[in-house]
């Protein structure tokens, strides 16, 4: 598929961490090149002409690309500029910002790294992810989104700001907690990912879960329960005949819940699905949670509804742009203001932790192999 030496690119490795598990390739048959930076994406309208080339200039030589999830987005007015690339080793399982149609007619091989681990045996052990539903929410952004949830509700950021004498020199309290017993949250697509978030809504505080997504059944959502290990009705502190996760309208899980939790495929028809009416529609003391993509909220009416204090507080891991410019308001707007609402940010970490890293990079080893000895590789979309 490629001539040897392959011109391997290891794309958007932040904390550096690629560069071991390929270091027992022969290097005369594996040129590797790691990029520990993000360079703008190509189709941003904000994206100027000169940091598309520079994007080109970067990819153009090379025949292999190891990609982080979809730090880099390939559409296909950029693949067109990538004559040599023949094979792209992804991480993870669900790429929209990539133009799979281009890659195909283009010969470009893709291949994706579904967290399980080598097929060999030669890897660290099984992921957490591999975990069944019921064992307890397998997935990272599991656990992500639940801290953003418990560190907004408990004031955990400010607090330790206070304590810390920023801002104020031997603080201490800064305002009551939120309970979350009894409480409902509300999941905007119900996918594997919202039901763990919400079978520990469920189970740790009896929470009453309501779900939306354009496509969502109520049969769907009760399969997804049982899965979870829940009762189909009862669940939590509800009525015993009332469904453990509830299909309402977009509008009612707006209006009824005290936590609203993002968990929906970006795509062009869910791009800005929250918007500000359903903002508007919110509790004031609402909270908002996205550890999914940023351009399905509105940035700006979500900027208008926080600077104005309309709701609770926020949570983001994930924004229009990443990493996050350096003159981007999310940065540089002073969120501790009275009348202001909470805002705690995190840098798109919902994936990002170790085990789940180390298996993707060892099957992109594996295939690299593979790749290198001519046999067929595993988990191709294309």
């Amino acid at each position: 598929m490629a001539s040897l030496p392959i011109k391997l690119a290891v794309l958007d490795d932040y904390h550096n961490i690629a560069a071991h598990h390929f270091a027992h390739i022969d290097p005369s048959k594996v040129e590797t090149t790691v990029f520990t930076d993000t360079l703008p994406s190509y189709a941003h309208p904000k994206t100027s002409d000169a940091d598309r080339k520079a994007l080109v200039d970067r990819l153009k030589p090379f025949s292999a690309l190891s990609t982080m999830r979809e730090r880099t987005p390939f559409p296909g007015e950029l693949l067109r500029q990538l004559p040599n690339l023949k094979v792209i080793f992804a991480t993870g399982g669900n790429f929209q910002s990539w133009d799979l149609d281009t890659m195909k007619d283009m010969g470009i091989a893709v291949c994706a790294a579904p967290g399980k681990g080598r097929t060999d045996g030669k890897g660290s052990g099984t992921s957490p992810r591999s975990l069944p539903v019921k064992q307890g929410g397998g997935h990272p952004t599991t656990q992500h989104a639940w801290a953003l949830i418990l560190g907004l509700a408990r004031n955990v950021a400010a607090d330790d700001a206070v304590v810390k004498g920023k801002g104020v020199p031997a603080g201490w309290q800064t305002e009551l907690a939120m309970g979350l017993q009894g409480k409902t949250l509300g999941l905007v697509g119900l996918g594997r990912i919202g039901a763990h978030v919400a079978r520990v809504g469920v189970l740790a505080f009896g929470m009453k879960v309501v779900c939306w997504s354009a496509n969502l059944t109520q049969e769907k959502a009760d399969k997804l329960a049982e899965e979870c290990g829940l009762p189909v009705t009862g669940g939590g502190m509800t009525d015993a005949n009332e469904k453990t996760f509830k299909v309402v309208t977009k509008e009612q899980l707006f209006t009824s819940s005290d936590v609203v939790s993002l968990h929906y495929v970006l795509s062009e028809r869910s791009r800005g699905i929250i918007g500000a009416q359903e903002l508007g529609s919110m509790k004031p003391t609402g909270l908002l949670i996205n550890t999914s993509r940023g351009p399905l909220v509105d940035e700006a009416a979500l900027l208008d509804t926080l600077r104005h204090g309309r709701i609770r507080g926020a949570a983001l891991d994930v924004f229009d742009i990443e990493p996050l410019p350096a003159d981007s308001p999310w940065r540089s707007e002073d969120w501790d203001v009275k009348g202001k609402s909470r805002v705690l940010l995190t840098p798109h970490m919902g994936y990002v932790e170790e085990g789940t890293l180390t298996t993707w990079y060892e099957e992109t080893a594996e295939n690299l192999e593979r790749l290198i000895e001519g046999k067929e590789l595993l988990h191709r979309l294309i």
